[in-house]
Formats: C-alpha cells, structure tokens, sequence
C-alpha cells in the first residue's frame, strides 16, 4: 500500500496513556518508555532503522518504512520544517497511520554518535503532556513541606520520597527504606498493612488519621493523616502505591480543643454547689488539657458572698484537685487556704484577668521561697497555665494546670482555650456562689420561722426535725409547730406550701403566724382550717398577675387533751399522721382529709382517737414518704415501720427524729421534708374534779364550798380566795345566761384551771363596769384574779376558763 493512499484515523497506540509512571520492566520496577517509539534516519533523512514500538505507533511495519525518506511519513509538514537541511532537535508533526488517520506526536533528535545518522524518539503528544504534567505535579508535591510523599513499589519498599529533615522523623530517608526502618514496628506494621490492602484492592485511602511514633523517639506520638492510592501501569497492572502523608497535628489539636470545650459546657454548671462545681471543671481539664489541675477561689465564694475586689492569693481556698490519682504535693489540701505569694508583675496581669503561663524557672523565681515551690510545685512539673476566675466584675478566684514529664509545652492558642474555659467556669462557679447565698438566706429565714426544734407541755414533749431541699430545687414552705394551749392542751401542725424559696418561706410564716392566732382562740380543728382556706384565698388574690396558681398548701391540725386523753384531727389535703403505741406498735390514722387550702368552699371534718400516755404521735410532710423511686403509699408503710421500729421509750425524740429523716430521705432530696414527734402525756386523775351544777342559783354557793373543799384537799389554801371569788363568777354566768347541762371541772398541775361548761354558744364579753352599773365586772374580776381567762367553743357548748400560777410548783 502507497504511503501517499494513507487516509485519516487514529492511531492505536493513541488510546496507551501515561499517568507520569509508565511501563515495568521484568524486576516491577517503574519506567517512563513505555509506547515510546524509534527510528534511525541516515543522512538524507531516510529511515535505515524501525522499532517495533514504532510500528506499534503508525501500523507500518520495518520492511515497509526503511528505505523510504521519513517526510513521507509526514502528513503536515509544518512552516518552520520545509526546506530545511537538517532535522530539529524537537517538535510536534502529524504523522500518517497506516489506516489513513494521522497522529499528533512530539519528537526529539539526536546525532549517533561517530555516524552521519540520527536516532529519533517519538511519543504521542498527549502521552508526552501526561507524563511532564505528572511529573510537574510530583515535584509540586515534593516540594511541599507539610506534605510527605512517598512511592512503594509492589514490596511496599521505598523508591521515592521527598521526606528530608523537618518532614518525617527529621531525618532523610534514603531509598530502598521499609516503614519499620523510620517508624516504631507496631506503627509500621499497622501502615504497612493499610497500603498492603490499598495495593491489593485498588479502593484509595483518603485522609485515614493515625498515630505514629518514631523509632528514635518511641515517647513522642505524632498525628499523621494518610492517603494512599494504587499506581498502575499503561495497562492497569499494579506497580506500586502512592502515599500521602500530612501533618494532622493542627487540625487534632483543634478538635481537641472543640470538644475540650464542649466537655465543659456539658460537664461544668449542673450543680448548683460551689465545691461540686469546681471539681467538675478541675476534672475536664485534667488529664485533657494539663497533667494536673487545681481550682482555688475565694474563703467568701465558698459561703456564697461576693469576694473583695482586690482579691489576694492569700484569700484563696484550694477547692478541687484532679485527677484524683495525681500526686501533688504533700503541702496541698483540698479545703485548705493557700499561702500568700509575693508580688510579681505576672500575678498582677492575673488579677487584671489576664491568662499567664509559666516556665518552670519563671515560676520558681516568682515565688522566690524554697519552702513555697515545694509546697506548690508538683513533680516534674516543667510549665503551669494560671487563668482568673473572672465573671460579672468579680475575681472569684483562679484556674492552674499543669504539665509534667514528657508532655509538650503550652502554646499560645491552649492560652486563649484556657481564657474561654475559664470563663465559662466562672459563670458556672459564680451561679452556684449567688444560689448558694439564696438557698442559705431562704433555709436561715425558714429555720426562723420555724418553732423551738424540742418543746416541753403537760401534754406532750415534742421534737421536730427539718431538711431543706437539695440538688438545686431551694428551700420550700414546710413547716411544722406545736402549741400550748389552755387546759393544758397542745396544738399540733404540720404544712407545706406550694412553690420554693423566699415566697414559700414567707407565706408559710403568715400561715403559721395565722394558725397560732386563730390557735389561741380555741377554735375546733375543722374550724381553724376553714379559716386559713379563706386566708389562702385573700393571698392568692393578692399575689401578682400570673401567680394566682402557686398560692395555696397543705395542713394537718391536732389538738391533743392530756385530761381526756384524746386527739382531735383536721386534715387540709395533707397526709393523715401515724400513731405509735406503748407497746410498739404503729398504724397509719384513719382520718377525713379535705381538700388543699387553696380550694375553699368545702367543709373539714375533725376525727376524735383516743391516744394512750405515752404513744408517739408522727405529723410530716410529703417529702419524707415520696421519692422517685416509691408511690405515696409505699412511702407511707415504710415510715409507718421505720417509726415502729425508732420510737422507743428510751430514746430521746429528737435522736430518733434526725435518724429517720436521714433513713427515709433521699440523698439529695428534690422536696423538703419535715417531722414533728410528740410524744404523749395525761394528766392523773387525782389532780382533777368534776362537779356537775344544777341550773339553781343557789348552785353557786355549793360551787364555792365544793371548790373549797377541792383545794384544801390539794393543798392549795393560798388559792382559796381568788379561786372561791373566780368560781362564784363563772358559776353565776353559766346560771344567768347559758343552759344546762353546766359543770365546773378543776385541773391541778403547774396551775389551777378552773373551767365552767354550758350548752349555749353565746359570747362572754370583758368590758368595764361605770360606777353606777349593778353588773357587767364579773369577768373583769376574773381577769385580775387568774393569771388569764378565755373562752372555748365546741360542738355542744361552750366552757369559760381561767388558770392561775400555783407557786413552787415543778
């Protein structure tokens, strides 16, 4: 076929590209004359020699070609090449195919030497521009210096790299290295099986983070970020591997630092207790961010008072150690107040809020006393990083952490990292100071406004025994009290108020101050609540827009008679109380509770037990018997037996009050709880009498002899006078305005009770007699004789009374 018959069309060795590595030799090794063709050109420019790549590359075989001059070959001789005597050194040409397309290809020349012939090397033009755009590219490569490449052959031995000092280990690897000759064996082992898999498979490798350590350095671990890819030949046959290699340090670092710093705003400011908070932030910095960390702050953040302005180290507490296993030295002490350290211009820039780090050597010539740096300085400590405790204008105290050994220095982005830290940290401390000043003025208010913890009547001793609320929740509205009460009587209450804090602790005052009140006017127990549901009422109508809701509470109220031992109950919505016997034995009272005092409108029912001398009586709040764990109920039989099993005659009732409030609560309890014992006394029948008065008026002298008589019996002949005139008074009143049945009913104990019944309801009424009055100062002359007098009404009646002081009496 004529050279001058060849038609357009591609050139099969077109579709052979180059990745910049092509061809392997027998050994594996990679070559870049792959689909490289040549020929020899005499000097008249015709071929005398023909490869085989060459007649790979145009479809013209040796015999067909040879002899021939080359320009023929030439499908468009460019400008610059017609007429010319001499071949270039290099260019570009289209060459014929033996298919009649043509091939662009890039040519260079050369002389044989001590011959007139030329040999000529030929590629395709884009197998060409492949191979120098790879070949640039691997020298851009190279000459990154954060960047280390490195090409494996099929053995995974090094054939190139660019790692020099400053890339690797800092030193040149050569050639013909393996990974175990740089790195530690375990980390080239785990490399090498990565690149293995990559090489078999073909699936690349990007941005795989590992830790590597050099065999010169195993100490020191360095993060590294490894791509790898398979090299393949023009025909797709494995011939090595590429790996990139990157410094990962920055970007972990950072990481660390994001999720250092999402640690604590997750860890730091759940508690509401200044210690606990402290040690929180302690614990997230050590071991993360220093080998050791250590929080002081102020001796008046740990009572919750703002510390003074020109806060010193010597005002500074040590209030969380981490980590726990550390060894710090021996001269520390959680809880301990640290000693006061010289003035330094380093310390001032800490007071003014500033992050300060220090050298060893900086920190030992800064405390400047021997006896210091050994108190504050922990083993092998090399640099500290003291940070302020800076939040809402107050230096609440400071943050140090520390680094010893082998680990590396603080830098200056960790010093920002710690500014940030350290502010967010003292949000969280200063929250837990400001609630913990709030929580200790609410318990204190509350704990005035609570009675005497131990009470002592004719007709009880009482215990009451109150635990705030913790973890946060404050103090709330439970309260519990008992009241002396003419005839010797006790009034027993026990309430809790919606809400917590300030507001609670000040509408459980008005209550108590309500319920004492209305205590004194002897009102039956159905009676006084009905009376302080109206009260609620009045409060939740004075209370602001939007607050109407959280007014109102609970209630239970006894009244405990030693002379007819017995108990009348009234229950607002409270839980009934337990009843403990002499014998040990406890049950759980069955009573009629109403409703909450916030719900007025219905009506309490009082319920009447009989209480034998010496039982307990228990009145608590709902604190004590719910928790998450247990319903009502459950809560209830589990007090009901812890009391069987605490309230024993031998043991004084507040003991046994502290200890069942420390088994039966939670540890950090969500309600407060509180817990009034009493424990019960009668009045012998030997010190009263009983007299029934018939609706006579001659009944009054009777009265007067038969209390005569009472008292002489008694021995109470410096009585006789006032009681006789106090007796004819009542009697006369009973007679002249109430209704019969009437009795007149003696108590004798510390004082002399006399107490006249009738079945009318009407009021008596002091008032003061004008001279010219016939009646109107029998009352009046009870008011002088008797030390007090009053009135009671009950379901059938009322009874008048008056008590007078028996001298020398126990």
């Amino acid at each position: 076929m004529d050279i001058e018959n060849v038609r357009n069309a591609n050139s099969p060795g077109a579709s052979q590209g180059s990745t910049g590595v092509s061809g392997s030799g027998p050994s594996g090794r990679l070559h870049a004359f792959d689909g490289l063709a040549a020929a020899v050109l005499d000097k008249r420019g015709a071929v005398v020699r023909w490869t085989g790549t060459a007649a790979d590359l145009t479809g013209f075989p040796a015999e067909e070609v040879c002899g021939r001059p080359v320009r023929e070959l030439v499908a468009d001789l460019p400008d610059e090449l017609r007429g010319a005597t001499e071949m270039p050194e290099s260019g570009r040409v289209r060459l014929w195919h033996q298919c009649g397309d043509t091939i662009d290809v890039a040519f260079r020349t050369t002389k044989v030497e001590g011959s007139a012939e030329v040999l000529v090397l030929a590629a395709p033009t884009h197998h060409v521009a492949d191979h120098e755009q790879g070949a640039a590219l691997l020298r851009a490569l190279s000459a990154q210096n954060r960047i280390t490449i490195a090409l494996h052959d099929t053995d995974l031995t090094t054939v190139q790299t660019n790692a020099m000092p400053g890339t690797l280990d800092g030193r040149p690897v050569q050639p013909g290295a393996r990974l175990c000759d740089v790195l530690c064996a375990e980390d080239a082992e785990n490399l090498e099986a990565v690149l293995r898999q990559v090489l078999e498979t073909g699936v690349p490798v990007v941005r795989r983070n590992q830790q590597v350590s050099w065999r010169h350095d195993p100490a020191q671990q360095h993060a590294l970020s490894l791509s790898a890819f398979r090299l393949e030949d023009a025909r797709g046959r494995p011939t090595g591997v590429a790996a990139l290699y990157i410094d990962s340090a920055d970007q972990l670092r950072a990481r660390r630092h994001l999720d250092l710093a999402r640690e604590v705003a997750e860890r730091v400011g759940g508690s509401l207790d200044v210690v606990r908070t402290a040690q929180d932030l302690a614990d997230v910095l050590a071991p993360a961010f220093g080998d050791l960390a250590a929080v002081d702050l102020a001796h008046t953040v740990f009572d919750g008072e703002e510390p003074s302005k020109q806060l010193g180290s010597g005002e500074m507490s040590n209030a969380a150690m981490a980590p726990a296993t550390a060894v710090w030295p021996a001269g520390i002490k959680r809880g301990e107040s640290i000693p006061p350290l010289p003035d330094h211009p380093l310390l001032r820039s800490v007071r003014h809020g500033e992050t300060v780090v220090f050298g060893l050597d900086d920190f030992i010539a800064m405390v400047s006393y021997p006896h210091l740096v050994e108190y504050l300085v922990p083993k092998d400590a090399h640099s500290v990083m003291v940070a302020p405790l800076h939040a809402r204008g107050l230096t609440l105290g400071a943050i140090s952490a520390w680094r010893c050994g082998r680990s590396a220095p603080f830098t200056e982005d960790e010093a920002d990292l710690m500014k940030q830290i350290a502010s967010r940290g003292a949000l969280a401390i200063d929250n837990a100071r400001r609630y913990t000043r709030e929580h200790r003025a609410a318990v204190a208010l509350q704990r005035r406004l609570l009675p005497p913890a131990t009470t002592d009547t004719p007709a009880a001793e009482t215990a009451g025994v109150y635990l705030p609320a913790g973890g946060g929740a404050g103090s709330s509205g439970d309260w519990y009290d008992a009241i002396a009460l003419p005839s010797l009587r006790v009034a027993l209450v026990a309430g809790d108020v919606v809400g917590h804090g300030m507001p609670a602790s000040a509408t459980m005052g008005r209550l108590r101050a309500a319920i004492q009140t209305l205590a004194d006017l002897e009102l039956e127990p159905d009676e006084l609540l009905t009376r302080i549901a109206d009260l609620i009422q009045r409060l939740a109508a004075e209370a602001p827009p939007g607050d109407h809701d959280i007014v109102g509470g609970t209630c239970l109220y006894a009244v405990y008679d030693p002379v007819t031992r017995r108990c009348a109950i009234a229950s607002a919505g409270h839980p009934p109380p337990v009843l403990v016997r002499p014998d040990g034995t406890a049950e759980v009272v069955g009573i009629s509770p109403g409703p909450p005092l916030a719900l007025s409108g219905m009506p309490y029912e009082t319920t009447v037990i009989d209480v034998e001398p010496g039982s307990v009586l228990a009145l608590y709040t709902d604190g004590l018997v719910e928790r998450g764990d247990r319903d009502l109920g459950q809560g209830l039989r589990h007090l009901t037996d812890a009391l069987a099993a605490s309230c024993r005659p031998d043991r004084a009732l507040d003991e046994t009050g502290r200890a069942l409030l420390a088994d039966l609560a939670d540890q950090v309890p969500r309600d407060d709880a509180a817990l009034l014992l009493a424990r019960t006394r009668a009045v012998p029948a030997a010190d009263t009498a009983h007299w029934e008065i018939p609706a006579d008026p001659a009944a009054v002298s009777k009265a007067r002899e038969w209390a005569t008589r009472q008292l002489t019996m008694w021995g109470l002949d410096d009585l006789l006078f006032a009681t006789e005139l106090i007796v004819s008074e009542l009697v006369t009143n009973a007679i002249r305005y109430g209704r019969p049945p009437m009795d007149l009913r003696l108590i004798r104990h510390h004082v002399l009770v006399c107490e006249v019944t009738d079945s009318s309801s009407t009021q008596p009424r002091l008032r003061r007699a004008r001279t010219t009055d016939e009646g109107g100062r029998g009352l009046f002359l009870v008011s002088q004789l008797g030390g007090r007098w009053g009135c009671r009404h009950g379901q059938n009646g009322k009874t008048i009374w008056s008590e007078q002081i028996i001298q020398d009496s126990p």
